[in-house]
């Protein structure tokens, strides 16, 4: 009776996984189906844009969080979350940990918001928060088909300076808040996963129980956080749906066409409500820079409404309070703001 139950088990995950990764690979095709098709409504109107982009980004990030955090469950269970945290802090690492968190951000092609479920399974892993946020800083700035627009659309000088920068502030800011010591202030919900994957991990290895049987604890517990965090997905979507869909381009370039003193700040300020990934901004930056908003103005846009979105803070409220949120925020903002001046100087 056992072996049938581990069967028919093997059969579900062998089943379910791939139907997951199918979806999440069609799953642009599928939304436009169902959003154009047959809700009917027009890909040119707003409505439609927002409505599209809801559907799309909700469904990518749950399957994100549900395969990362199975994951991450299954590295926990054969490589326990003391063991590799005590790993990151008791060894000379120079900063690399912090340099190669931000390196696989920038080469992972996740806007902010789908850089959450790889954040969350980072600290459920047990990996230092500071690492951990060099992560979630430069995955949303930097990926190779941004890079490759930047590239073809501004040249290999601006296109170096914004990958290098990006990695950097990535590093820099990680290590930075790493050395804060902000773990008092993840929320409960955190702390309570990081015990239990710990508390499972000892007792699976002092038990030796096979993988066949940790399987099902692993899924359930990713479910679980699919489940706690859905809410807040659906709010900071929606929010991020309504800016990407209703908040025309125009609206910002009048503001920032002035060379001013004060055009870098207001333009990081003005980006934070807006949500798009990379790719979907770049073309965005090139329309302001024909209407005379300097480049580095430009960038340091782009770099607030990807780095910096309040979709992105609702979505981190599940896994933050409010104070560690507003660290983490105020330290990019400057950083950013920083790194505007720099690109105009440079540009």
């Amino acid at each position: 009776m056992e072996k049938n139950k581990k069967i028919r088990l093997l059969l579900t995950i062998f089943t379910v996984l791939p139907v997951l990764l199918v979806l999440y690979y069609f799953l642009q095709q599928l939304t436009d189906i169902f959003t154009y098709d047959l809700l009917g409504l027009n890909p040119d109107s707003r409505l439609g844009a927002s409505v599209n982009f809801f559907f799309y980004d909700t469904i990518k990030i749950l399957i994100l969080l549900f395969l990362i955090s199975s994951l991450m469950g299954v590295v926990n269970a054969y490589f326990p979350v003391e063991r590799l945290s005590n790993f990151l802090t008791s060894h000379k690492l120079y900063g690399l940990q912090y340099l190669s968190a931000s390196l696989f951000g920038a080469i992972t092609p996740f806007c902010s918001c789908s850089s959450i479920p790889l954040f969350i399974g980072f600290v459920k892993g047990g990996i230092p928060l500071g690492v951990t946020f060099a992560f979630l800083i430069t995955s949303p700035l930097v990926n190779e088909v941004a890079v490759a627009m930047f590239l073809g659309m501004f040249g290999l000088k601006a296109t170096l300076v914004y990958a290098i920068s990006g990695v950097l502030l990535g590093t820099v800011g990680g290590y930075i808040l790493g050395c804060f010591r902000l773990e008092r202030y993840l929320s409960p919900w955190v702390r309570e996963i990081q015990e239990q994957a710990g508390q499972e991990s000892v007792f699976w290895e002092k038990e030796e129980t096979p993988f066949i049987e940790r399987l099902p604890y692993i899924l359930a517990d990713s479910w679980n956080i699919v489940r706690k965090v859905l809410i807040y997905v659906l709010i900071g979507i929606a929010i991020g749906a309504v800016m990407h869909g209703y908040v025309p381009e125009n609206f910002f370039a009048a503001w920032l066409s002035a060379d001013k003193w004060y055009a870098v700040p207001l333009a990081v300020i003005m980006a934070v409500p807006m949500y798009a990934n990379a790719a979907g901004i770049v073309p965005v930056i090139q329309v302001f820079v024909a209407k005379g908003v300097p480049l580095g103005t430009a960038i340091a846009f782009m770099m607030a409404v990807v780095g910096l979105s309040l979709p992105e803070a609702t979505l981190l409220k599940k896994v933050m309070t409010w104070k560690l949120i507003g660290i983490f925020f105020g330290t990019i903002t400057l950083f950013i703001i920083a790194l505007g001046y720099v690109f105009n100087f440079l540009l």
